[in-house]
């Protein structure tokens, strides 16, 4: 089975969390975009959906799938979203695909969050995915000497690259998270950062991983 195989069996699994009247909050990246178009299958079923990006809405409108504002819609019972790494408490780190603020804030919304990704993802210390902080842009170079000075990571410019908000990423290399939401916390404490991708302080619920056997679930 391919990697691409994986990530589609376990947005598959993910689509049995799905319950009639719903308003689904939808993640962005390859994995959730399967888990999008199995939703296709279904549409009927829901009420509509909350995206974390415009990438994702127009997917969903493509195919004919409602999209709501996060304040028209209110408290979400679901979020569904793939991740960059996760560990066996299922604290993530989302954003190599630069949606992380949306993203963190539907995550905040829903009451659930199931987390697909193929079994790669899953690490014992993570951190060996840069981890995406996204800055305001006139702080960036006083954002990233304060990343030096405060994790020791080595903060690199997303080249050419700006969010749905209008900003700029800086990906953090060279970490070793042993503390994930006192990082989170103490990244966030920066001035100009506008959220970073460590998904600790509110991990997912459930973390869905595809393997070659098919779907796995793992609960922290």
């Amino acid at each position: 089975m391919t990697q691409d195989e994986m990530k589609k069996a376990a947005a598959a699994a993910a689509i049995e969390y799905v319950e009639s009247g719903m308003i689904v909050g939808i993640g962005t990246g390859s994995t959730a975009n399967h888990f999008i178009d199995l939703l296709a299958d279904i549409k009927g079923k829901i009420d509509g959906t909350v995206a974390s990006s415009e990438a994702s809405a127009d997917r969903l409108r493509g195919h004919g799938i409602p999209v709501m504002s996060l304040n028209e819609a209110g408290q979400l019972s679901l979020y569904v979203d793939g991740a960059d790494e996760s560990n066996k408490y299922l604290h993530l780190i989302k954003g190599g695909g630069g949606a992380l603020t949306r993203e963190k804030i539907v995550a905040a919304a829903s009451e659930k969050f199931v987390c697909i990704a193929d079994e790669s993802k899953l690490v014992d210390v993570m951190g060996v995915f840069p981890l995406p902080v996204e800055v305001i842009p006139m702080a960036r170079s006083y954002v990233a000497r304060e990343i030096l000075s405060r994790t020791g990571g080595t903060p690199v410019l997303r080249e050419g690259f700006t969010t749905d908000n209008g900003n700029v990423i800086l990906d953090i290399h060279d970490l070793e998270i042993m503390e994930p939401v006192k990082i989170e916390n103490e990244l966030n404490s920066i001035v100009g950062v506008v959220t970073n991708g460590l998904f600790a302080a509110r991990p997912a619920d459930v973390l869905i991983l595809g393997t070659p056997d098919g779907a796995r679930t793992v609960s922290p």
